[in-house]
């Protein structure tokens, strides 16, 4: 079975940095594109940012220059870097595979908390 499972969540202070990772199995990653979310509470999960299998990116408007996401089809890792955070990024933070026959798949979330 897919599974996903997100690392590097944790508290930051404002103004700091991030790199999420996100570990893909039971997949053949390479054909899929990969996306990272976030949903803080009372909120609707919103997309940051997906790539290509070939490596091909879309960012969200309010990310575009602070995040980067990455893949290494490889070792079937994605990353999402996150740049000059804020208060407002506190929320947890979830990967994405992009399964439109069967359903997405998701992973389980890591909590970002942007605290001083």
């Amino acid at each position: 079975q897919v599974q996903l499972v997100e690392s590097g969540g944790g508290l930051v202070q404002p103004g700091g940095s991030l790199r999420l990772s996100c570990a893909a199995s039971g997949t053949i990653f390479s054909l899929y594109v990969m996306a990272w979310y976030r949903q803080a509470p009372g909120k609707q999960r919103e997309l940051l940012a997906s790539i290509t299998g070939g490596g091909h990116t879309n960012y969200a408007d309010f990310v575009k220059g602070r995040a980067i996401i990455s893949r290494d089809n490889a070792k079937k890792m994605v990353y999402l870097q996150m740049n000059s955070l804020k208060p407002e990024d506190t929320a947890v933070y979830y990967c994405n595979q992009r399964r439109p026959s069967n359903g997405d798949y998701w992973g389980q979330g890591t909590q970002v908390t942007v605290s001083s």
